[in-house]
């Protein structure tokens, strides 16, 4: 299955076509495609969405492009939603700011109609095969203010949510374990992100996150796949043990790189490429294993990270 994120029309790189990407993992044909979030961005220009017609212009406009609609007709494909096809940037939702009348719960609403799905909570789980279970995550829905203190009632899942992962990830007898998530939780962040509280990465959101860390952290082969981030990485968290592969951008145009010195955790690091993530699970001489690469906007092949099976 192929993984992306961060699709802004400003920076497509294929003209009226759309984005490169889409046409690429249509000739790799992969199992399915899931979009990590920031589907659109309602809150940059061409044009700012400050009513909910707007919003809907927006999706419209993205899902007519001929790269993406080819490829959502050969591909199965699973939706999340960040921040910015949500409502505004880093946003929560008793957050107040200037959208004009567009209101976060329009958002949902607009999220809703343009990505039906049987189960409107936004977070789900589904098996593909005897050696694949994957969990997409909600992030924006259930959490409270980014800057409210950090503490037990601080939370970014809910605890409806947290309490359905634990569980389900319990009753699941898949040789892996894959979590996809719009936002990080190993990192680390710009510097200057990080004073904004917006994910788990974060130190605002360490209780939270650090309990979910470690939760995974003990599971036998489980890993997590980001979206939001403009740079390709592989982390590992030192206390934890839980690996991270953030996916990145979708276009060179829209890469960026990490503005932190403190890149330690990385086993792979590459900024100022778009592109997405491949994910290969087979069985290798009898042995359950889930391949992991990092592919330009072409195809182009830039890291591969095995994983073997630890049972």
């Amino acid at each position: 299955f192929t993984v992306t994120t961060c699709t802004k029309y400003d920076w497509r790189d294929a003209g009226d076509m759309g984005h490169q990407i889409y046409d690429t993992m249509l000739g790799m044909k992969p199992d399915f495609f899931v979009h990590a979030g920031d589907i659109i961005y309602y809150d940059h220009l061409a044009p700012y969405v400050t009513h909910i017609d707007v919003a809907r212009y927006k999706w419209n406009r993205m899902f007519g492009f001929p790269y993406l609609r080819d490829f959502l007709k050969e591909t199965p494909s699973y939706f999340m939603k960040d921040d910015h096809d949500s409502w505004d940037n880093d946003c929560w939702p008793s957050m107040s700011g200037e959208m004009g009348h567009f209101t976060y719960e329009e958002g949902r609403t607009v999220y809703d109609e343009q990505v039906p799905m049987s189960d409107k909570r936004h977070f789900r789980t589904f098996r593909w095969g005897k050696d694949l279970q994957i969990w997409m995550v909600e992030v924006r829905d259930f959490r409270s203010p980014n800057f409210e203190p950090d503490g037990p009632d601080k939370t970014m899942w809910g605890k409806e949510q947290i309490e359905w992962f634990k569980r389900t990830v319990a009753d699941s007898d898949a040789t892996f374990k894959i979590v996809i998530s719009p936002t990080p939780m190993v990192g680390p962040d710009h510097i200057w992100k990080g004073e904004m509280n917006d994910n788990h990465a974060d130190l605002g959101w360490s209780h939270e996150g650090d309990m979910l860390r470690e939760f995974i952290g003990n599971q036998k082969n489980m890993y997590y796949i980001c979206g939001d981030r403009h740079w390709q990485y592989i982390s590992r968290h030192p206390e934890t043990g839980m690996v991270e592969y953030a996916v990145g951008a979708s276009t060179n145009q829209h890469s960026t790189p990490l503005d932190n010195p403190d890149t330690a955790m990385h086993q792979y690091y590459r900024p100022h490429v778009g592109g997405f993530l491949s994910v290969t699970v087979d069985e290798i001489s009898g042995t359950p294993t889930a391949t992991f690469r990092h592919h330009g906007v072409n195809g182009d092949q830039y890291n591969e990270d095995i994983r073997v099976s630890e049972e």
